[in-house]
């Protein structure tokens, strides 16, 4: 590999198969998504990264997160343009590809956790975190980064965490382990907005209460913004927690002029995003951390983006003593209000 170390470099899945999913023509989430997350792994192969082709995911990995009759629903389409909902649809090789995807998050996984690598970076579409247990939606088909998290914990792992900083909140994902305290689920979005859920008050129920951490933000979030929100609640709850591993659902559609967001992040705003996570990992859990990309609809925007995140997972410390640019954070102070009254009976905030 170049004389990269191979313990603490980054491994990349992904594969070209991912342009065979097909939406109708103009919708965002295009098959176009998966040519420039190619251009970016040519890119690192050329390199000397490690760029993987994945597996599809089991069903019973499927399982862990989703109905049996949903699975069995979407194997259906295999072979066929169906709508599921009113944004969200398959082509014929739509449930290969979804099966790809989910298998994707789960290599991950296994590479980490086999101590092939700290990092590993899941290039993959459809997204997933919208998807619920018995429910395509938000142009989801299988809950790739819910699917890896309860993949980690069947390999034994007491402890995992799910940063979502996607500019939709990750339905999908809180209600898949709202009552579970080994999986804690954060999140931070624009709100309100697409699906609707994400309130500051969603905190968990039973077991799981205090363990989902939800950061709504008004539109029009910058890089402040969202550096004082994960400073101030996110990093200090993650310290608490101390997950064995961190999963981040790595959606770059909070960046500014996403044609389906309202937030003002730059690339570099994501790669200091990463880096804080990366660097509270290796602090806690040797450095593991598994991203999976989630959304992302400008392709010019999704390449910089990938581009400015892949050296941070790869081993670049230059952000992590970064600050974003000073300036006023109302947003990030709003969403810090809002989620502090109902978090402080869970941790020390």
């Amino acid at each position: 590999m170049s004389g990269r170390d191979e313990v603490s470099s980054l491994a990349v899945f992904t594969s070209d198969r991912f342009a065979d999913h097909l939406n109708p023509p103009g919708h965002p989430e295009r098959l176009e998504r998966a040519e420039v997350m190619q251009v970016v792994a040519s890119e690192f192969r050329r390199n000397g990264g490690d760029v993987r082709e994945p597996r599809p995911a089991t069903e019973e990995e499927l399982a862990r997160v989703h109905d049996p009759e949903y699975i069995s629903l979407i194997s259906e389409t295999a072979g066929r343009a169906t709508a599921l909902d009113a944004d969200t649809f398959t082509s014929p090789d739509s449930y290969e590809v979804a099966l790809l995807a989910a298998g994707a998050a789960v290599g991950c996984v296994d590479h980490v956790l086999d101590g092939r690598g700290r990092r590993a970076l899941a290039m993959v579409r459809p997204p997933g975190h919208h998807a619920e247990r018995n429910r395509a939606m938000g142009f989801c088909l299988f809950n790739n980064i819910a699917v890896a998290a309860a993949h980690a914990r069947a390999r034994g792992l007491a402890r995992v965490a799910i940063v979502d900083y996607d500019v939709h909140h990750g339905n999908g994902t809180q209600w898949s382990f709202y009552d579970d305290p080994s999986v804690l689920f954060i999140s931070s979005h624009q709100y309100p907005y697409y699906p609707g859920t994400g309130a500051a008050t969603e905190t968990g129920t039973g077991d799981g209460a205090g363990f989902t951490v939800n950061l709504p933000m008004d539109a029009g979030g910058t890089d402040a913004d969202y550096e004082l929100a994960y400073a101030t609640v996110a990093l200090p709850v993650l310290r608490q927690f101390r997950p064995e591993l961190i999963l981040i659902s790595a959606g770059f559609d909070a960046l500014d002029d996403d044609p389906l967001g309202g937030m003002r992040l730059t690339p570099e705003g994501f790669a200091r995003l990463t880096a804080t996570i990366c660097a509270l990992a290796d602090e806690c859990c040797d450095g593991r951390v598994v991203a999976v990309t989630e959304g992302g609809y400008d392709l010019g925007g999704l390449a910089g983006c990938l581009r400015a995140v892949i050296p941070v997972l790869d081993g670049d410390t230059s952000f992590a003593s970064e600050r974003a640019p000073e300036g006023p954070a109302p947003r990030g102070r709003g969403a810090i209000e809002a989620a502090l009254p109902g978090l402080r009976r869970y941790w020390q905030l």
